[in-house]
Formats: C-alpha cells, structure tokens, sequence
C-alpha cells in the first residue's frame, strides 16, 4: 500500500507529490513523517493507492503518522483550487490551514490530570497516621475534583501516590485550553425591525450570495447574529469575518452576549498558544462560530451554514504577500462546497460587487435606513483654498475648530480622520485645486523623486515636472501630506486640557492595543480620538458627535483607478461613525476640490449615482469590472538578473498575446512605482485582460512562471492586485 505525499517544504523544486509505502491505511489529509534525502520531515497523505508507478528499491516507508486527519475533505478540495486559481505551492496553501504550532509540534496540547475520589471507596485502608491523606480526603468530599499537582502542593505528594495505591483516589485526563481576552460583555435586548427580520428570514431560509446593502448603523451587525443564531439552532456552524483586528473586540463583546463559549476568534494579534488552542476548539467541535480577519476564513469548521464578510469592500481581504489570495473568491468556494449562505455587507460595497448584484450574480438585499430612524450626520464640506485665501494656515479649518469646541464643552467625542495611505506624494495647486491626471488613464500622476518626473502607475506615462499650474499657472504647488502626529500635536495646541487618543499602524502592533485605545476613549468624555482608516469602519460609541476629516483630497491623489470609490467609501465610513447614538451626528469634510463629483455622492449618502458614475468611466477606460488585471512583479537583488528575467517573461507573454490579440486590452513592463523594497529591486508586467479567455490566459502565463523560475529572482502573477506600486 502507498500513500501519496507532499513534504511540508516551501521549495517550487519539490512542490509535488512523492510516492511512500505504507503498512497501514490512513485517511486522506494525515500528518506524517516521512524520510526526505538524509533527514525525516513531515508531511501531509493526498492519497492512498494499491500500486505505484515508481521503482519499488526506491520508494522509502512512512516512519510514523498522526491518529486523525488534520486536513478535513473541504480543505483538501480547497486545496485543488487555491493552488489552481492562485499558482501557489501545495505547502503555501496548507500552511494556511493549519496553525503554525502544530506543525512539527512547536506547542503540544497542555493535559491537566484531575483527582477525585472513586466510587464506594474504603476509607478504612487509611493509616489513621496518615493525616495528609485523611485531609485530601475531606477536602475532595467538599470540592468534588481537583488538579492533582495542586494536591501534591497543599498535601504532599506521598500522600496523593499512597492514595492512588489504595485505589482510593482516581485520575482522569483533560485538555488545557487558554482562555481568550474577555473584552467585556454587552448586555441589550434587541427587538429586531420588520426590514431586518425579513432580511435575516431570507438568508436563513435560502442559500446563495447575498451582498448586504446598509447605510451605516442600519443595524448590519444584529442581522449577522440572528441568521448565526438561526443557523446554530439548525445544528449549522457559521464564520464572521471584519477587515481590521481592531475590530473584533467590538464584534466579539456583542457575540460573546449571545452566544458564549461557542465563539472561538482568529487574527494575526493572536499568541501562537491561543491560535493553536483556538483552531482545536474549532476542529473537534467545540466551537460553532469563528470571529476574526483575513485569515479565519480557512477555519477548520464543517457543516457550515453562514459564512459572513462585513465591510466586504475592504482591501485587506485581499492577501498581498505570498500566499496571495482572495478572501471572498475562497468564501464563494466555501458556500458552494457546503451549500450555504454567503453574506457581503458593507454601506459602501466594492464598485465589482454592486455590478454584480445588479446582473443577479448576487442577491441584493438594502437597508436604507439607521435602526433608531435618526437621520445621517449632516456635512460641512469646507473649501480649503477660501481658508487660505482669509489668512488660515493652519491644518484646520475654522467650521471645524468651532464645533470641536463645542463639542467638548458638550463634553461629547469627537473623531478626527487622516488617510495615510501610500507613499506617494500628488501634486496639487493651492490656488485651484488643479491634480494632474494621466491622459490615457484617468488617474492622478505621482511624483518620483528619485527620477524627478510625473509618472502613471498604471500605463508608465511620463510627464516632466509641473513649474506652474496648467490649469490656472499659479506657481502655488503642494507637494506632500500631513499625518496623524502632526494632527495629534495641533490639537493639544488648541484644547490643552483635552484628552487626544491616536490610532494608527505606529501605535497599535503591541498586543491588545486597539482594544486598550478605543476602551480608554469610550470612557472618556469630551475627548478626541485621531486615527486613520482603522478608526473608519464597525466602532460604535454613542457619544461621538462629530467627525472631522482633515484631508479628504488624499485619497483621491492616490495612483489608483479604485481612489474615487475608497475615497467615497472611507469618508461614508467614517462619516458612519458620528450620532449613532441620542445626539445628532455632524462631519467637517476639508477639500481643495469642493466640487468633485466624489464629494457631491458621499455627501448626499448617494451610492447609487457615484456607481453610475464610477461604472461608466471604468467602462470606458476598460477597467475591472468589465476587465481583469494581471500583474507580474519580478523582484531580486541584482536589477541586472531582474531587468533581464522580465525582458524574457514580457516577450514569452507576447507570444501567448499572439494567439489573443483582442483579448489583450493593455500590457507593458515597467518599474514599480516603489522600486525597491527591502533592497529588493522591483519590476512588474502589467495586463488587462478581456473576461472571455481570461482562465486560459491566466492558466498560460502560471506555466510560464513556473517554467521560468530562478535561483535569485523571485516573480508572482497577481489577479486585481489591490495595490500595483
């Protein structure tokens, strides 16, 4: 009998199956270890055959095996497709599902023996000299059981071994399991409206994809709850999903109120002990529900029922790094294995996924209104060139210092919003508000310092450097952007005696330091929370009344064909986030563009009409959705090696173009905008692909990576990669 087998070893030289003998069946998806040149390895059984194909005096034995199946058969097909639809490695993929302590038994699962007293015991075979042994005795008829090592502790460990002897004393195993932050418990009773009741009845009663449409505080998060509810008490399981880790300690206090032990949580900001204790929970059983980012969407969980992506727009459900991924294409993937529900709620959704609902892909369900029927926050949309033009120099604007004053005399809270996003500094006139844009593409060009030009990210367009404003020839040109320190100083300025929080990449890597900053600042009234997108999405704190968004024109000016819809997204969000509560909501938007049809849609909450809009321009310059981008990024520490391996993969990608000339909108190789990374240098090929061949294509140019694999020079091939510098 053999067992076909992949070696848990990240080498493209070995990423594939290996032949090895086998005394004994073992289900598909085992653990073992096998000998691999002149050292034993783990790996993982794909499958078992009868015979083998390979010279028998070369096939080596499988030297030991696990006594279950760590890969469940939904992850070995998820396997099948990741490695197909993503060109990774097997182990790249796998990795993904198993927590990295349990590979090569980095933690072991803690045991714990526990003592009690046996059945019908003769406490006349004591020694009546033995007091230690007649005191554990008397203290297990009062406490039932306790940890033996805790015995040994407080009555010495003759006594306990003398009472095993006698059979007075029995031990049994069980599992350590470290116990997850407890965030503190939200307790409300929650009657639901007749929209969200209908909503959760559809999705629970019916199977498909649904994107979830709701204004900000329409009441997304108790729908997710009940269709979960609904699903646990048909005997089903469920995975909730947010884009940030600051997030879930919110998510997890209104879930742990409903549904207790049965949550187990996955994110990055997890120990490793709590990860490998978290996915055991989750693989045998016990727990129903997953709660986390990214990554939870690989839970171990069978028989799902609700697999549910809030704030479904969020790039960080796309993997950037290797393994790269979708998230909600290996949610999709999930729901029809398990012929469940897929749920994608967001009140600004993805431009690709409203298409989408609207050619019934999805089923599209709204909420257009807040649960408590106040109104949306009203905006300020402050044009920043008249404040420079009366003499205001300063990052804010005078509406905005004004109702921060009363703001905090009301001692009420207050949000402050600054995107950092990116590298790029834009250029931009102060005197009309005037961004270059590429003439081919219709994104703002960037400027590169290091060559001292005007670039697009997206075609390599070059421009030479602005020396006044084509528009209105003002020499008044701003490079570069503020951040959240600097807001953070200027605000201690102007409220001495108000407490500012800050919330942003720099301050929150430490464990538990999103929920300590936003606990804190809950607790504090008339205070000021500064943050950037992390602060934008899912918080609910009923105090706040006013949000500011110092420089909304920096998402625009971000090199991206999405810039409009994040900005439009970002400043609904955050907009989202004031009058929640009793108290009405206001939001300060400071532009050089008043304008810009972005502003006109988010400041009408108008979805419907920015879509329109946003569609039709990527209609026109043949952008997804109507198109996919594939991206190859070449990077190596020799530029030389890099220049020259993509050279060789452009004119190998030309030749497959030969044989799809009208399937290939756009391709050119060109440096990435970030050139080097890490002292890596950095190439890429870019290609907008026509959807009707486009699996062929992608298929062609996968082989052609992994044919054209080198020592020194790594490549990946992105699909709609989210970010392209």
């Amino acid at each position: 009998m053999f067992a076909e087998v992949v070696v848990d070893i990240l080498n493209s030289q070995v990423d594939k199956i290996f032949d090895y003998e086998i005394s004994t069946p073992v289900p598909v998806g085992t653990r073992v270890l096998v000998p691999f040149g002149n050292r034993t390895v783990e790996g993982y059984v794909l499958n078992i055959k009868e015979q083998t194909t390979q010279p028998i005096d070369k096939i080596k034995s499988v030297k030991s095996f696990d006594t279950f199946s760590i890969l469940i058969p939904e992850m070995l097909e998820l396997l099948k497709f990741m490695t197909k639809s993503y060109n990774l490695k097997m182990m790249d993929a796998i990795r993904l599902f198993v927590p990295a302590g349990l590979r090569q038994n980095r933690i072991r699962e803690k045991i714990e023996k526990i003592a009690y007293l046996a059945e019908n015991f003769d406490e006349s075979l004591i020694n009546k000299r033995a007091k230690n042994q007649f005191l554990i005795v008397e203290y297990l008829k009062q406490n039932k059981s306790e940890n033996l090592s805790v015995l040994n502790e407080k009555f010495t460990n003759s006594a306990t071994k003398k009472l095993l002897k006698l059979g007075i004393l029995q031990v049994k195993t069980q599992k350590v399991v470290s116990k997850s932050k407890d965030y503190g418990v939200i307790q409300k009773n929650v009657i639901l409206t007749k929209t969200q009741q209908n909503i959760v009845d559809e999705i629970s009663k019916n199977s498909g994809k649904y994107l979830l449409f709701g204004v900000t505080g329409s009441g997304k998060t108790e729908v997710y709850m009940n269709v979960i509810k609904n699903m646990l008490n048909a005997g089903k399981t469920a995975i909730m999903l947010v884009p940030e880790i600051s997030l879930t300690p919110q998510v997890l206090k209104n879930f742990k109120a409903k549904f207790g032990y049965d949550i187990a949580i996955l994110h990055s900001g997890l120990t490793a002990r709590e990860r490998f204790d978290e996915w055991f929970r989750i693989f045998e059983g016990n727990a129903k529900i997953v709660v986390g980012a990214r990554s939870a969407i690989f839970a171990p969980l069978k028989n799902i029922g609700a697999i549910i992506i809030d704030e479904e727009h969020d790039s960080s459900y796309f993997s950037e790094a290797n393994p790269r991924y979708s998230t909600i294409e290996v949610a999709k993937f999930r729901q029809e294995f398990n012929n469940c529900s897929l749920v994608l709620g967001s009140a600004t959704p993805d431009v690709e996924s409203f298409y989408k609902a609207q050619n019934g892909e999805y089923k599209l369900l709204e909420m257009p209104e807040r649960v408590n029927k106040a109104p949306m926050p009203n905006f300020d949309v402050v044009d920043m060139l008249d404040e420079l033009r009366n003499g205001n120099q300063s990052i804010f604007s005078r509406k905005l210092v004004e109702l921060l004053c009363e703001c905090i005399n009301n001692k009420k809270q207050a949000m402050i919003y600054i995107n950092r996003r990116g590298y790029q500094t834009n250029v931009m006139c102060r005197s009309c508000g005037y961004s270059v844009k590429c003439e081919h593409c219709d994104v703002p060009l960037v400027y590169h310092k290091e060559d001292n030009m005007l670039k697009c990210h997206y075609c390599d367009a070059r421009y030479q450097v602005l020396s006044a404003c084509p528009n209105c020839g003002s020499t008044e040109l701003r490079y570069g952007a503020i951040g959240t320190q600097r807001v953070v100083e200027e605000l201690k300025k102007l409220f001495p005696k108000t407490k500012v929080f800050r919330m942003d990449n720099d301050n929150t890597r430490s464990k538990d330091a999103h929920h300590q900053i936003l606990d804190e600042f809950a607790k504090t009234e008339g205070s000021i929370l500064v943050g950037t997108q992390m602060i934008a999405k899912g918080h609910d704190f009923p105090l706040v009344t006013l949000v500011g968004i110092v420089d909304a024109d920096m998402s625009l000016h971000f090199a991206d064909y999405r810039a409009s819809e994040r900005a439009f997204g970002l400043i609904t969000q955050v907009a989202g986030r004031a009058g929640r509560g009793e108290f009405a909501g206001k939001v300060v938007l400071q532009t050089y563009m008043p304008k810009n049809y972005t502003y006109r849609c988010a400041v009408n909450y108008d979805y419907t009409n920015f879509f329109k809009h946003e569609l039709n321009i990527r209609k026109v310059t043949k952008f997804p959705p109507f198109v996919k981008i594939l991206r190859v990024l070449i990077s190596g520490d020799d530029e030389n090696a890099v220049i020259k391996a993509t050279r060789e993969y452009y004119n190998k990608i030309l030749e497959i173009k030969k044989n799809y000339e009208s399937d290939f909108v756009y391709i050119n190789a060109m440096k990435c905008p970030i050139k080097r990374v890490q002292n890596k240098f950095r190439y890429q090929i870019l290609m907008r692909i026509s959807q009707n061949h486009f699996e062929e294509i992608r298929d062609l140019i996968y082989n052609l990576d992994r044919s054209l694999k080198q020592k020194d020079v790594l490549s990946f091939v992105e699909i709609n990669s989210q970010n392209l510098s």
